[in-house]
């Protein structure tokens, strides 16, 4: 068999039924631990299909699962998340949200529809590969702590546990038509501050009767600004910013505290560990040099997605097979956060970009309310994922 032409086929023969799904997700998006009509909707459709699914995993979350001969040899898992985020779309389509204030602004309505695309290639081509392939249907990966960790939690790399997990996320700086990897490092952890520095106000124009909250917030910013620099390894990317800062006195009047909230990202989570105490460190010694108190509160947030070099560097080579060598591209490291990290800390994982963009014209970034992407990169990303997944499982 042909494997290349016989999924490039599927792909084609599924292609508008997987448009389909695509816009009726994306006409009703649901937010994060939400997804109960997103849910039954892929229920429906596994069962329409004849897939083995289990259902209620971190609520709303789905595992499908599709056996080829010898189904205990390997396994393989696959994984789309379903929520959507909360912005008002402004997109002039058929399928646009009528979820007032909701929308598919990050393009999981295609990750989702893309996965399911993937899975009935590989039901029709189950004769063809040894093992099990579990697909996984995520929720809540916009909102900590994250559906990642709860599925993991509720046993979803167990029974049976696979040897390798895969995402795709929509990239709409990459044309359709293309794909793109990083071996290594590829997302940052990330983490929220919250500070608040609490003293005796007053006066502003008596500053020997008085804590000034204000001076001693400012002093903080800057030597917390300095942590990353001064104790990151310079090969361990790392970013500390505040963006936030209440201070709500007057021109005359220093109130008696101030709260700040920021970030903080790094490619390494032993790295991770050790500014978290730094940060703590030294905004308590500023503080109380100056006769204030300070609560900090460090909100843990996903950890560092890395991609495993082995298992990366092959799903590459096979993406190149699929696609061709000039429609996959390198990546670089990016300090944005993605909870399939957490999968990542547990076995190994590959996450790539998919093109989502017209090949001249760049659609409007993620997150924005004018987000879309060109939908013949649907039929991309389920014969690649396909592609890939079939040549894990006969073990190319």
């Amino acid at each position: 068999m042909d494997l290349k032409n016989t999924i490039n086929q599927l792909a084609e023969e599924y292609f508008d039924q997987v448009t389909e799904i695509r816009r009726h997700l994306h006409k009703y998006p649901e937010l994060s631990f939400k997804e109960t009509e997103t849910s039954k909707y892929i229920i429906s459709l596994l069962k329409k299909w004849g897939i083995r699914f289990e259902s209620g995993i971190a609520d709303t979350g789905i595992v499908a699962y599709i056996e080829g001969k010898n189904p205990k040899k390997r396994t393989l898992a696959l994984r789309a998340d379903m929520d959507a985020l909360p912005v008002s779309e402004e997109n002039n389509v058929p399928y646009k949200s009528v979820n007032k204030g909701i929308m598919h602004a990050c393009g999981h309505d295609a990750h989702t529809a893309s996965l399911l695309g993937t899975l009935l290639i590989l039901n029709d081509l189950k004769d063809n590969f040894e093992g099990t392939v579990k697909f996984i249907f995520q929720p809540a990966e916009e909102k900590l702590p994250g559906g990642a960790k709860k599925m993991i939690e509720e046993g979803v790399l167990e029974n049976p546990i696979p040897e390798l997990i895969i995402g795709q996320h929509v990239y709409p700086e990459l044309p359709y038509g293309k794909v793109g990897f990083k071996k290594g490092m590829y997302m940052a952890s990330t983490d929220e501050l919250y500070l608040t520095i609490r003293g005796k106000g007053g006066h502003a124009a008596m500053p020997e009767k008085i804590t000034n909250t204000v001076l001693i917030a400012s002093q903080i910013i800057v030597a917390l600004q300095k942590i990353p620099q001064e104790i990151a390894p310079k090969d361990i990317p790392t970013v500390l910013t505040i963006g936030k800062v209440i201070a709500n006195g007057a021109t005359n009047v220093v109130p008696n505290e101030v709260t700040m909230e920021g970030t903080f990202r790094t490619m390494d989570e032993g790295n991770r560990k050790k500014i978290h105490h730094e940060i703590e460190k030294v905004a308590r010694s500023i503080a109380e040099k100056q006769g204030a108190k300070v609560d900090i509160n460090i909100k843990k947030g996903y950890p560092v997605l890395y991609n495993n070099e082995n298992t990366t560097e092959k799903s590459i080579r096979y993406a190149k097979e699929y696609l061709g060598d000039e429609n996959v591209d390198d990546l670089d490291i990016r300090m944005t956060a993605e909870d399939f990290a957490y999968y990542s800390q547990k076995i190994p994982a590959t996450f790539y970009r998919l093109g989502t963009s017209d090949k001249d014209n760049y659609t409007d970034p993620l997150h924005s309310p004018t987000f879309n992407i060109h939908e013949k990169s649907l039929k991309t990303g389920m014969g690649t994922m396909a592609y890939i997944s079939l040549c894990f499982m006969n073990d190319r």
